[in-house]
């Protein structure tokens, strides 16, 4: 940009678009300053360097506010966790599934665990049926991805929103 441009000679775009033609750098930069414009240097590889006139402070405000743009319409997805036991009373469950389903509905992955204490973990086969039972109930809003996952004290479920079509 500006004095920062170390070849000798530039082929000039105007800040309009059409071409100036090939011109020393002095030129070019006699040319900036009248215009009250910068002198960017679009293609360096090129012989001679192309270079435009521009308001570069303008020109970074609009990448700014086009990456600003882009940013607003995507969707981040998060993944929301909810943990159960495996002795879970009926009405704990259901209000732990209805959580599930609402972040399934929202767009968000899903992690269901199965938290073991103490003696429990001699009965997994008891937090094998939550999970199972959580499952097939959730079946129309979430898909499951990939097998139980046994960690340490826990079983781990990932869910994905299926897909509206």
């Amino acid at each position: 940009m500006n004095n920062e441009i170390r070849s000798s000679q530039v082929r000039l775009i105007s800040d309009s678009g059409e071409q100036l033609g090939i011109l020393s750098l002095q030129e070019a930069l006699k040319h900036a300053r009248s215009k009250e414009l910068d002198l960017v240097e679009v293609a360096p590889e090129a012989v001679p360097p192309v270079c435009k006139l521009m308001d570069f402070g303008k020109h970074l405000y609009q990448i700014k506010k086009r990456i600003k743009e882009s940013k607003k319409k995507q969707h981040v997805i998060h993944v929301k966790e909810v943990v159960f036991r495996p002795q879970i009373d009926d009405h704990d469950f259901n209000v732990k599934k209805k959580r599930t389903i609402k972040f399934l509905e929202e767009g968000n992955r899903v992690k269901i665990t199965i938290r073991f204490r103490g003696r429990e973990m001699r009965r997994q086969e008891l937090g094998q049926k939550v999970i199972d039972r959580l499952l097939s109930e959730v079946a129309d809003y979430g898909v499951v991805e990939g097998d139980p996952v046994f960690s340490e004290r826990n079983i781990n479920v990932v869910l994905t929103p299926k897909r509206k079509d």
